[in-house]
C-alpha cells in the first residue's frame, strides 16, 4: 500500500512539474554596433605596418633607380670624354706624323742639294810626281799658319769644323791633307814642319769625329807655293794645309 502511495506521489509530481515548466535560459544580445567595431578595429590596425614597409621599399627603390641613372650618365659623360681626348690625341699624332714626314723630305732635299753642290764643286787637277787626278772642292777650304808654327788657331779651328761636317755627310769621301810652308827655312827644315802642320790638322779633324782610315797626310814643305811671291802677303798665304780628295 505504501509503495502503491510512493508511486502515485512520484507521478503527480512529475505532472506538476510538466506544467510548470523548466527555467528558461536567458540569452544576452549583443548590441550590433559594438560588435562591428570589434570587427573593424583589427582590421584597421592590421594594414598600417605592411604599408609604411611598402612605402620605405619603394623609396629606397626609386633612390637606388635615381643613383644607378646618375652613375650610368657619370659613365656615359667619362666615356664620351674620353673619346674625345682620343679624337685629339689621333688629330695631334697625324700632325707629328706630317710635320715629320715633311721634316725628313725637307732634310732628303737639304742632302740632295748639298750632294749636287758638293759634287759640282769637285775639279780635277793632275800634280807633277803624282799618278792620276786628283780632286779638289772649293767647300773643303784651307788653313794657314802662323810663322814657324805648326797649332791651330781658333779662326782656322772654326773653318776645320765646317769641314768635318761637310765630311760627315760624305761617309765614303777620303781625304788628304797636304802640309805646306813658306820659302824662308831650309827644305828638310820645312818639310817637316809641313809635316807637323798636316799632322795638326789631322789631329783636329779626328777629334770632331771623322775617321782615321780617311785621312792620309803629306809634307810638299816649300816645293808648292800658293803664291809665288817673295813677301809677307805671299809667305801667309803659303803657310797652310790643304785638302784634296783621294775617293769618293
Amino acid at each position: 500500500m505504501i509503495r502503491k502511495s510512493t508511486g502515485i506521489l512520484i507521478f503527480v509530481l512529475c505532472i506538476g512539474l510538466i506544467l510548470t515548466g523548466c527555467p528558461k535560459k536567458t540569452v544576452v544580445k549583443e548590441e550590433p554596433s559594438l560588435k562591428k567595431a570589434e570587427e573593424l578595429a583589427p582590421e584597421r590596425e592590421r594594414p598600417v605596418k605592411p604599408e609604411a614597409e611598402r612605402v620605405a621599399k619603394e623609396a629606397k627603390e626609386e633612390e637606388a633607380r635615381k643613383a644607378l641613372e646618375k652613375e650610368l650618365e657619370a659613365k656615359k659623360e667619362a666615356a664620351a670624354a674620353a673619346e674625345k681626348e682620343l679624337v685629339v690625341a689621333k688629330e695631334k699624332v697625324a700632325k707629328l706624323e706630317a710635320e715629320q714626314a715633311l721634316k725628313v723630305k725637307e732634310e732628303k732635299a737639304k742632302e740632295e742639294a748639298a750632294r749636287k753642290e758638293f759634287e759640282k764643286s769637285i775639279v780635277a787637277k793632275r800634280y807633277p810626281g803624282i799618278e792620276g787626278e786628283v780632286l779638289e772642292s772649293k767647300l773643303l777650304k784651307d788653313i794657314h799658319f802662323d810663322f814657324d808654327k805648326y797649332e791651330i788657331r781658333p779662326g782656322d779651328a772654326e773653318i776645320l769644323k765646317q769641314n768635318a761636317a761637310l765630311l760627315q755627310k760624305f761617309l765614303n769621301v777620303k781625304i788628304q791633307i797636304e802640309g805646306h810652308c813658306d820659302e824662308r827655312g831650309t827644305n828638310e827644315y820645312n818639310l817637316a814642319l809641313g809635316e807637323r802642320r798636316a799632322n795638326s790638322t789631322k789631329k783636329y779633324l779626328l777629334s770632331l769625329g771623322i775617321a782615321a782610315d780617311r785621312i792620309s797626310t803629306i809634307s810638299y814643305g816649300e816645293e808648292r807655293p800658293e803664291d809665288p811671291g817673295h813677301n809677307e802677303e805671299a809667305w801667309a798665304k803659303n803657310r797652310r794645309a790643304h785638302t784634296v780628295i783621294t775617293s769618293k
